[in-house]
């Protein structure tokens, strides 16, 4: 089977990133052999190095009934994390947050594809890519279990590395619609996962000091099969885009998206459309997972919505896929970092 990972560093022998999307995940970020610069082509000092390296992941649980949200961001500076339940009957949102000033107590790791990441406090949460697989295991009051995303028999994430202002770069790395294996408890419930599918994100690197994008993303089960749906307007828009879904486990690239919204209305239906109009849909908000917080110096305004897609998409043959009332993720978000 195609699981097994040979060694794919991000940097070639300039300590440049290699840019553009990748078979195969890279298998470290090794920042240590990043040839950093300032902006008048100086190389960066040391502490600049560390502080402007931002990371974060995210891992989304959804089910017909309820949908899941599970990160941890660190921004060098502090780190934020959280976790929520949403119910889609009772449109209700249940969740934990946790801010670590100094990211003291994180644990972050620097590949997608090993090492941990994790955080304690009223939520425990630990996230440990194992190849194309990813662990997560969960303790407290809100969330307790241990899960495994299944990247499948013949993985396909989206991995790519895209220039970001004039001397950085983001890599990130995507794979949605996964099957899951294991157990999860929400407040002492037990949930049933046969039918729920998962995502999970990889997002690090040299990220613009004022960063902002929107995006969308969709896992579950439509009549062609198990449907995974990225889209983003933002961060990784330099020469190559993110955007791709995946039927089946097979990933198929999309053109560039245009998404749509009124910030000072965001519970109004969102619009998302490709340049080649391949990507036709409509996004309504059910409830909003929100946090703003300004520092002055560092500040984010975050909104993730929990909702539903309608609107039709246009494969690579010709066939297309109908949506409706298909339960997603859409977020705004902003930040100073």
């Amino acid at each position: 089977m195609p699981n097994q990972l040979t060694e794919n560093p991000l940097f070639n022998c300039y300590g440049q990133p290699r840019f553009g999307h990748f078979a195969t995940p890279i298998t470290q970020l090794n920042i240590d052999s990043f040839a950093y610069f300032n902006l008048m082509d100086k190389p960066a000092s040391a502490l600049a190095k560390y502080l402007h390296f931002k990371q974060f992941q995210f891992i989304s649980i959804s089910h017909a009934n309820w949908q899941i949200g599970i990160a941890i961001a660190d921004i060098r500076y502090a780190t934020t994390a959280f976790c929520y339940f949403y119910d889609r009957n009772s449109k209700t949102l249940d969740e934990v947050s946790l801010l670590k000033p100094l990211s003291l107590g994180v644990v972050m790791s620097a590949s997608p594809v090993s090492g941990t990441a994790s955080v304690r406090g009223k939520q425990q949460i630990r996230i440990t890519p194992t190849g194309y697989n990813w662990q997560l295991s969960l303790k407290g009051e809100l969330l307790t279990g241990e899960l495994q995303l299944q990247g499948g028999v013949a993985p396909q994430p989206l991995a790519l590395c895209t220039p970001t202002g004039y001397n950085g770069w983001t890599y990130t790395q995507k794979h949605n619609a996964l099957r899951l294996q294991g157990e999860l408890k929400y407040r002492g419930q037990a949930l049933d996962l046969s039918s729920a599918l998962a995502g999970y994100d990889f997002s690090a690197g040299y990220m613009r000091r004022e960063t902002s994008w929107r995006w969308g993303s969709i896992s579950a089960q439509l009549p062609q099969g198990c449907f995974g749906l990225n889209l983003a307007n933002g961060v990784n828009e330099t020469g190559t885009t993110e955007n791709c879904l995946w039927l089946n486990g097979k990933k198929q690239l999309l053109a560039p998206i245009n998404i749509n919204f009124n910030r000072q209305l965001p519970q109004r239906t969102w619009q998302f459309s490709s340049s080649d109009q391949q990507v036709n849909l409509q996004f309504t908000p059910q409830h909003c997972r929100q946090e703003r917080l300004n520092f002055g110096l560092l500040a984010s305004n975050f909104r993730q919505y929990c909702g539903v897609f309608c609107g039709e998409i246009q494969l690579e043959n010709g066939e297309k896929l109908y949506l409706d009332q298909t339960p997603g993720l859409a977020e705004d978000h902003f930040a100073r970092w």
